[in-house]
Parts: structure tokens; sequence; C-alpha cells
């Protein structure tokens, strides 16, 4: 990472509440052409989330710490803060200053945004802020978020403005939560009156057709490094449960990525 951070855009992508069986499946059945276009050889990767809701994950994850992979062992990270006694901080791990990365890459000449999804990036409320306003600049509208059957093409369009305006010399940390796939997402199948599994799969194909133009977007300006990931499922009524903010697997186990979108140019 030491030779990526300052030469490469960095984007940040959280597909908020996406369980990994759904996107393992759905790309071994060619549902998501979009992702599996970018995706390493292998596909999505099983991780654990260090959070089971969006709070706590991201919380976790504006510190350095990602999803962990699901074999025994340390596993080093790309990012890490300053931590004294850190054992998966090596001589691969981008160190960066301050209380969280996103503060770290603006000390090494990043400019930061943040396009928000669900509540906790609203900005209606101080909660609403704990994260946008760890950012250079940050964006939430109703148009963003989880009600909107919408929310992904909005999102999409905003990142290529903000992308187009941004000048090329100027490196990038972009964030986005995509709110797709949270509840309500039951309007991502007709007909359909509750959330289930199906409209889970559902939004995620939705989300998967609007990608092909973020991912052009950035070839347009810069060679990406590009982490996309959950930051935690969420459950249909297995084993009884139903929703998140519980220790369940289906809950911690996240699908997860890393790759670089090369420039075009």
């Amino acid at each position: 990472m030491n030779q990526i951070v300052g030469k490469s855009d960095i984007i940040f992508i959280t597909l908020d509440t996406l369980r990994y069986d759904v996107a393992r499946d759905l790309l071994a059945q060619g549902r998501t052409p979009n992702l599996a276009a970018v995706l390493p050889e292998g596909g999505w990767e099983e991780r654990h989330s260090p959070g089971n809701f969006t709070y706590a994950a991201h919380h976790a994850f504006f510190a350095g710490f990602l999803p962990t992979p699901v074999t025994p062992g340390i596993h080093p990270r790309l990012f890490a803060l300053g931590f004294e006694g850190s054992t998966t901080t090596t001589k691969y791990t981008c160190v960066l200053k301050g209380s969280n990365i996103i503060r770290g890459f603006a000390a090494k000449g990043y400019y930061t945004v943040c396009i928000g999804g669900v509540g906790f990036f609203n900005k209606r409320n101080p909660l609403g802020n704990v994260f946008p306003s760890l950012f250079a600049e940050s964006h939430w509208s109703p148009e963003l978020g989880v009600t909107n059957p919408n929310s992904t093409e909005n999102q999409v369009a905003l990142a290529q403005k903000i992308l187009t305006q941004t000048p090329k010399n100027q490196r990038l940390f972009l964030f986005i939560n995509i709110s797709a796939l949270h509840q309500p997402n039951y309007f991502y199948l007709s007909d359909a009156k509750t959330d289930t599994l199906a409209s889970h799969a559902a939004a995620l194909e939705y989300v998967d057709k609007q990608l092909a133009k973020l991912w052009d977007a950035f070839r347009q300006r810069a060679s990406t490094f590009c982490i996309l990931c959950s930051d935690h499922g969420t459950t249909y009524g297995e084993d009884g449960y139903t929703g998140h903010r519980l220790s369940h697997p289906l809950v911690w186990t996240v699908p997860y990525a890393e790759f670089i979108l090369k420039s075009e140019n």
C-alpha cells in the first residue's frame, strides 16, 4: 500500500447489509456481470466484519480495521493508524497519522469525499453527522437513502459529477455507502410487499446494473485502488432471527474484494 497511497485515487465502497452467500451465489449465477468484470480471480473473498451493524462496523473501518479473512492467523492490514503493539501492522501496511484513516489520507494530500446512504450518514442530527464530518466534503439526501428505489443510480450520478469536477492531478479518496440492499428492499421485486432473501438478491442485481458507469468514470480519471465490501449481513428468519445487530454467522460473514482499476488515459 505504501507504493499505491499518494499515487492512485482510492475508492472505498460499502454495500450496506449485503450477505456473503447472496453475493457469492449471484456472482456464480452470472447475475452481477459488472461486479464480475472487476472482481479478482476467485470472486468474492469470505471475511468477518468487525461489527454487526453499520455504525459499529464503519467506526472500525475508518480506524483501519477492514473485514478480516476467515482463515486462522494474523492478517496484515492495508492501512493502520499509529497504535503501539499492533501485530497486524507490518512493513506492507500504510501507517496513517491521526485518529481515523480519512484524516490520515487528507494528511497525505488526498481530497476526501463521502456519499452517504443509510441513516448513519444522513446529517439530520448529531449522530448522523459523526461519519460525514470526517470528510472534507460530504453528501446525503433522501434520494440517496434506503427508501428511494433509485438510490444507487443517484449515488453513482453524484460520484460521476464529483470525479469530473475534481482536477485529475488532485488525488481523491471517495467513500460511498450503497444503501439499496438495506431494508426496505421489497420494491426491487414486482408485487412484493415485504423484504425477503429474494428481494435482497434483486437489490444486488439493481446495484450491479449501476456500477459500470462508476468504473468507467474512474478509468477516465486515474488509476484507482478499490475496496469493495459489506459492513455486515442480515437475517430473514434463519434460526428465528430477523435483521442484524445480532451475533449470527449470516450477519458476521461478509463479501470483500480489493482491486485496481487502471486508467485509460
